[in-house]
């Protein structure tokens, strides 16, 4: 069904609808992890861009975090490096860190900035090593068959400290930030960090209203495929121990549930697949996907 033929009493119910949502999140702050299909799809694009002009007029402070996955393994593979993971984490050397961070700091960063200015907005780009926003170590897995042992994954990042000042200083001047997530280290070494733990600690250290994660799945699902709509900390938890959670889902489910224990009120994983999603999830009683509570 298109807009055109929705009718004009329906249009206005349904902006009528979203009144009660903006005038409670008015002011507030929304974090956004931006990836998957609505960064690749041209509709979908489209749509999330809108979606966050939108909720900038309408008075939250929307800070976006994207990832680039593909985009990553598409460069890499064009030079003869093959992609390899180990817990979600993508093993990243030192040649694998230069491409990382020229394409999210270049070429995605400036391109999600790009389709946000185009949609009405003023977006601004960052890395973490802008204002030294992002301050990071090396981080080391733990080896799930070796007790006590570690797994270095090359110039991976764990998060030491944020410094929220710059985003501060955008939000207030009607920006939004764009930020990738790329961290730095005390002697000035370039980490790599996956990007929805980038976005779960900004989210907490600007104590946030939501965080809402667009994902390639419907939200979280049980063991029959079912979409759970609002999950707990503690069931989350049994999930991962019986192995309902794993792979790729790990890292988004870890910050989900940082970001909910740590004071962000609600944390959301949705279906960034879905036209709209953002305001479908923030501005109606119609939410499109898994919504965690921090309380």
């Amino acid at each position: 069904m298109s807009v055109e033929s929705i009718a004009p009493g329906v249009k206005a119910g349904i902006l009528a609808e979203a009144l009660p949502y903006i005038r409670k999140f008015h002011g507030r702050t929304i974090v956004v992890k931006y990836g998957g299909n609505a960064m690749t799809e041209e509709r979908l694009k489209q749509s999330f861009a809108r979606d966050v002009v939108l909720l900038k007029l309408v008075g939250m402070n929307v800070v976006v975090v994207h990832g680039g996955g593909p985009q990553i393994e598409h460069l890499l593979t064009r030079i003869g490096k093959k992609g390899v993971f180990v817990q979600g984490m993508r093993v990243t050397d030192a040649e694998t860190m230069e491409v990382v961070e020229m394409v999210l700091g270049g070429q995605v960063n400036k391109d999600v900035v790009n389709l946000i200015n185009q949609a009405g907005g003023k977006a601004v780009g960052l890395t973490g090593k802008d204002g030294g926003l992002i301050r990071a170590k090396k981080l080391l897995l733990p080896n799930k068959d070796v007790h006590g042992d570690q797994i270095d994954v090359g110039q991976v990042g764990d998060i030491t400290a944020i410094d929220p000042s710059l985003i501060g200083l955008l939000d207030s001047g009607a920006f939004i930030p764009v930020i990738a997530p790329i961290g730095v280290g005390a002697n000035g070494e370039t980490y790599n960090i996956n990007a929805d733990v980038v976005a779960g600690k900004i989210a907490e250290v600007l104590k946030a209203e939501k965080l809402v994660l667009l994902t390639n799945t419907p939200g979280v699902l049980d063991k029959t495929g079912k979409l759970l709509t609002g999950i707990t900390p503690k069931e989350i938890d049994e999930m991962v121990t019986d192995g309902t959670l794993s792979g790729g889902m790990l890292p988004k489910i870890g910050s989900a549930l940082d970001a909910a224990r740590s004071g962000v009120k609600s944390v959301h994983i949705i279906d960034g697949r879905t036209e709209h999603a953002l305001l479908l999830e923030i501005l109606t009683d119609h939410g499109v996907g898994t919504m965690i509570r921090g309380h």
